[in-house]
């Protein structure tokens, strides 16, 4: 009988609370997997975020048409120049130090991105942009098959999730992902004294190193809770770190800190999930005081701490994020000052190493069902570079893997050079 590695840890390796001192020889991989290494990690915005939003075609009167209460005011967006289409473009007023990073050379935006037919449903779109795989869903994410293609032994925090389930995007066919929502309360956990507690982790550590060759089952149980253990006291010191920078008191602000944390401790990560959510603005996006102004400040002030962090301690040119959600919103504001689901939004990314500017160009949104940029009659901005080739592009340039085999198609042809 199959027994998926995946399905076992779909929830984390946080479902084992156990712990004990990591052998040596998997104390030294992590060092020397995590030492001089690039990092790489995806922000994802959940809910669908409204592209139109977050960069504005502030140049373009039909835009203003179809948004008369939800449009972002001209004189109000802070503008990052003209694509080559020659549209002229401003982010989100609340982006005020992502648009200094974009000044900076090390934003990159890359406009219309998304696939042919696009869902438009929150869980489906999530695992297409998770698989990679628009045509079926059922498979490892593309990170997950990328985690797979690492060179055996790989450590057990090659990967870390700082949300409470995996998701779609790193689950793996072999390779379980810890979901460490805390380093500080990543931990072994007992009712009891100290000193039972230590004696129930000695008995742990007995009992899970014994994998039985008949049985798989258990083999496999004993494994992962082995893997779970020696991620334990290394997870430790990233709860001791002490950043250069104050982050924001928010969940994202929480999680990045950590992420840079377990960077600046090298403890063998290379792949990090954060995730920020509330951005299925049906109502209240009133661009100046309305609930997405709140989203893109909090997301402004978490990435710039973030940045600048990395900078202080030499880690930005070996740290590439990737920024993207399931889709982008429909054109036209809805009844309730908001809007609803669509088609094709924006990627963006940021790094040291990162080739910033302007990607792609901007739909004219006009309403008419002949427009070459819109879909669904004219209601939505149609895609223009398939999400795949921005992964394709991280996943060769900067991963150093390859990206046809683990896509499953070649994309590197239309993949934007942001680095």
């Amino acid at each position: 009988m199959s027994f998926s590695r995946r399905q076992f840890v779909k929830g984390g390796i946080t479902a084992f609370t156990w712990g004990f001192a990591a052998p040596q020889f998997l104390s030294d991989l992590a060092f020397a997997q995590g030492g001089g290494s690039r990092n790489l990690v995806v922000l994802y915005l959940g809910g669908g975020n409204d592209a139109l939003s977050t960069l504005i075609p502030y140049g373009d009167a039909d835009y203003y048409a179809r948004r008369p209460t939800i449009g972002v005011p001209a004189n109000a967006v802070l503008q990052v120049g003209t694509d080559r289409g020659g549209n002229i473009l401003g982010l989100h007023p609340a982006l005020i130090g992502m648009k200094q990073i974009f000044e900076a050379g090390k934003l990159a935006i890359v406009q219309r991105t998304g696939y042919e037919n696009s869902s438009r449903s929150h869980f489906q779109g999530f695992d297409i942009w998770g698989t990679g795989n628009p045509n079926d869903t059922s498979g490892a994410g593309w990170l997950g098959r990328y985690l797979d293609s690492l060179p055996s032994p790989v450590d057990p925090l090659v990967g870390w999730n700082t949300t409470r389930e995996t998701p779609k995007p790193l689950q793996a066919r072999t390779i379980g992902v810890p979901s460490i929502t805390s380093p500080a309360t990543y931990a072994f956990a007992s009712p009891n004294g100290a000193a039972e507690a230590a004696f129930e982790r000695t008995a742990a550590q007995r009992i899970s190193s014994h994998l039985p060759a008949d049985r798989p089952h258990l083999a496999y149980v004993n494994s992962t809770v082995q893997a779970a253990m020696v991620t334990l006291e290394r997870v430790a010191t990233v709860a001791a770190y002490r950043p250069s920078v104050t982050y924001p008191n928010t969940g994202l602000g929480s999680a990045l800190q950590a992420v840079a944390g377990a960077m600046n401790r090298q403890i063998g990560t290379k792949v990090f999930w954060v995730t920020t959510g509330g951005f299925d603005t049906h109502a209240n996006q009133n661009p100046v005081n309305g609930a997405y102004n709140t989203l893109m400040a909090t997301v402004n002030n978490g990435v710039v701490a973030f940045y600048n962090d990395l900078k202080n301690q030499g880690l930005l040119d070996s740290t590439m994020v990737i920024v993207f959600s399931e889709f982008g919103r429909r054109i036209t504001e809805n009844g309730s000052s908001g809007t609803d689901h669509g088609a094709a939004g924006i990627m963006m990314a940021f790094g040291g190493l990162v080739r910033g500017g302007l990607y792609g160009t901007a739909a004219k949104l006009r309403q008419d069902p002949s427009n070459p940029g819109l879909e669904n009659s004219a209601g939505d901005v149609r895609y223009e570079t398939d999400f795949r080739a921005v992964y394709a592009r991280v996943l060769d340039d900067w991963l150093g893997a390859n990206s046809v085999s683990i896509l499953g198609a070649d994309f590197r042809g239309n993949a934007p050079r942001i680095l």
